[in-house]
């Protein structure tokens, strides 16, 4: 049994938006929270949304055949989940953000009448910062020769009514958010600041746009295109081609999502609808205000009121000697993101790129910085005469731009560029060293769940090896070769790992024979314990293989951040499976994989979510982690965040979630524990 994977997703993002009203949670961050929300809701319509619809339309036996777990009513259950939740967003938009806003000093106009102190002030930037932007098209009966609406661009739909006569016309005007400001700090009143939308600020002076028209309504409208899906990450052969093949016979280029303002017009909606082929099951109701993820830029605008600063905390080992080779030398370094400071990851490649005994570079990088400190060190040691050797993904989703514009840059500076595998993404985080000493060469590299991103490692949590293991250094090197030949692996590739898990050549299997050996335990009659963290879980074959841990007695424990299509709780099938999800201040991205009780726990930790696409077309490592004291802090970590109730939800059979009790007990949170316990050991 599998629970659906976007109506999961669709409960993380539920999740998300709860967060955003809960008060104990500073007010810019709830801000954020809904930010949040509304970004995840747009990359859903993007991404997963035409898939979805375009299986619902394949032939009920392919769809019984491959997808049981879609059907036609699915569509209509996902359309009712997000009018639920969009409901709920305004709801805690104008009822407690924006009222506790007002009382903080700060008004935002929200579908609200303008104040007459501000009419003029409007006017003004208006005709002195907007206008110039402003690019009215008239439309005509052929709608799309005259207005091709970009992704998720905002605009007006305008009806225009001659003085003269009863004649209708209708026009687009862009709303040019991308170029300015979405919001504008407007003149205090009665000591309230006072902010704006460029929406509001078009709205109110739409009449200069349309002299000799009388303006009859005015309504926002957003549309959501595909995004360039790889479907091959979820789908193979004869299936993918069947898929493809249902997105392909909608004509270039149309939205997969039509939203509009409530209270916009039938004829309007059915007038733009026919001219795009916009089906009804990709048509949206929604507020005034499209495009709500710029809620993050009002915390630009609006100071206080955030989580306090937490100051980076520094490995003992590195506070007086900051050599990380040295270091390396003598000890493996583990690190917790964003508690830790990514700092140490900066000095690796810093010093790799001057150190004179540095010969070798070799990296994965999947999504860059757009100002990336690590790509400038590989450019400098690339320029310092090193080899530098970088696998650039290509196809990670809506950060390939930035990709190639930094892969030109390191190719321009002699590095040596590998780029994507056909038919497969390079997702794995991972990095290595080659240093000369003496007469023999020394290695040194880096292990991580996230990616080599100083920007997103500030509030994703992470952890990072740096090791100087000959074994696990030995195995990197290989497929770092083996990467370098752009080959697809095989099932008889003689490539073997003894140490790491390398997903299409031995990580399902080493999981697999990790989940038995707690099965056999519990029928020696000692206990078993599986206790897994991930962001995704939806491999049906690892969902069977927890069943069946579970069926034999095994304690199963798991932390899934978002999509989980494993149902816990059910009796016979999962009654020893326990699922718990934590959104707080901090995104969790850890993936860690724990087998066994006590010291003698297996211990293993990378880039693996355990989803198709991870474990069957993508190259993912995970390690294990075999120095005792690095273990042993990777256990306190999981415990401390499986003792979370203050930020944690558990998942019902129903695939509700469920606060847990705190009446009687001490509140703990997660994230704040881990601070404090590594803060203690450093």
């Amino acid at each position: 049994m599998q629970y659906n994977r976007d109506l999961s997703w669709l409960g993380f993002n539920h999740r998300v938006l709860k967060e955003a009203s809960c008060a104990d949670v500073p007010l810019l961050e709830r801000i954020k929270f809904l930010s949040i929300f509304s970004s995840n809701l747009d990359e859903f319509f993007r991404v997963r949304y035409p898939a979805i619809l375009a299986i619902a339309r394949l032939s009920a036996k392919t769809r019984r055949k491959h997808f049981d777990h879609v059907d036609k009513e699915l569509t209509e259950e996902i359309q009712i989940s997000i009018e639920h939740q969009l409901e709920e967003f305004g709801k805690i938009l104008t009822h407690e953000i924006l009222p506790e806003l007002e009382n903080s000093g700060t008004i935002l106009y929200y579908d609200t009448e303008i104040l007459p102190e501000h009419k003029d002030e409007i006017r003004e930037i208006f005709l002195s910062r907007v206008l110039s932007f402003i690019q009215p098209v008239l439309l005509n009966n052929d709608v799309r020769e005259s207005f091709a609406p970009e992704n998720n661009k905002l605009y007006l739909i305008v009806v225009l009514k001659k003085k003269d006569d009863d004649s209708l016309f209708h026009s687009i005007v862009n709303i040019p958010s991308d170029r300015l400001p979405r919001f504008f700090n407007l003149s205090p009143v009665d000591n309230k600041d006072h902010i704006i939308f460029i929406d509001d600020i078009i709205r109110e002076n739409i009449q200069f746009i349309f002299p000799g028209f009388e303006i009859a309504g005015c309504y926002s409208i957003k549309f959501n295109r595909d995004a360039e899906l790889n479907l091959a990450d979820e789908y193979a052969g004869n299936l993918l081609k069947k898929v493809e093949k249902q997105l392909k016979k909608r004509d270039y280029g149309p939205p997969s999502r039509f939203l509009f303002e409530r209270g916009m017009p039938n004829n309007i909606q059915l007038f733009i609808a026919t001219n795009y082929n916009i089906r009804h099951e990709e048509m949206f109701v929604g507020g005034k205000y499209h495009n709500l993820r710029d809620l993050a830029s009002l915390t630009e605008i609006i100071k206080g009121q955030s989580y306090p600063k937490q100051s980076s905390l520094v490995l003992p080992a590195l506070r007086s000697y900051a050599d990380v080779f040295n270091t390396l030398d003598e000890q493996e370094l583990l690190l917790h993101l964003p508690y830790d400071s990514y700092n140490t990851i900066l000095a690796f490649f810093n010093q790799a790129a001057i150190d004179p005994g540095v010969t070798e570079i070799y990296i994965t990088l999947y999504r860059v910085a757009a100002d990336s400190h690590i790509v400038n060190a590989l450019i400098s040691a690339a320029k310092n005469g090193k080899k530098v050797t970088a696998f650039i993904e290509l196809k990670a989703r809506f950060d390939e731009a930035n990709n190639i514009y930094w892969s030109k840059q390191m190719k321009d500076a002699g590095v040596k560029i590998i780029y994507s595998i056909p038919q497969i993404k390079v997702h794995s985080k991972i990095a290595l060293v080659i240093k000369k000493h003496l007469d023999a060469d020394r290695v040194y590299s880096i292990l991580s769940t996230g990616n080599f991103n100083e920007v997103t490692a500030r509030f994703y949590t992470d952890h990072a090896l740096l090791t100087s293991d000959p074994l696990i250094n030995s195995e990197l090197l290989m497929l770092f070769h083996f990467l370098q030949a752009r080959q697809i692996p095989r099932e008889n590739h003689t490539l073997k790992f003894d140490v790491l898990y390398v997903s299409q050549f031995n990580m399902m299997e080493r999981f697999v024979k990790l989940i038995d050996k707690e099965i056999k335990k519990v029928k020696r009659g000692e206990p078993g314990l599986v206790r897994i963290k991930l962001n995704n879980l939806e491999e049906p074959y690892m969902i069977d293989q927890l069943y069946n841990a579970s069926n034999a007695g095994v304690k199963v424990e798991l932390i899934v951040r978002s999509i989980c299509c494993l149902v816990p709780g059910l009796k016979v099938k999962s009654e020893n499976i326990t699922v718990k999800r934590i959104v707080d201040r901090y995104l969790e991205h850890t993936r860690l994989f724990i087998f066994g009780t006590g010291e003698r726990a297996t211990v293993v930790m990378g880039s693996a979510d355990w989803m198709t696409r991870n474990l069957r077309h993508r190259i993912e490592v995970c390690t294990p982690i075999i120095n005792n004291e690095c273990a042993k802090q990777l256990l306190n970590y999981f415990d401390l965040q499986w003792k979370d109730n203050d930020k944690s939800v558990y998942l019902t059979p129903e695939m509700e979630q469920v606060k847990p009790l705190t009446e009687k007990t001490e509140v703990i949170n997660a994230q704040q524990s881990i601070y404090e316990y590594l803060k203690n050991n450093r």
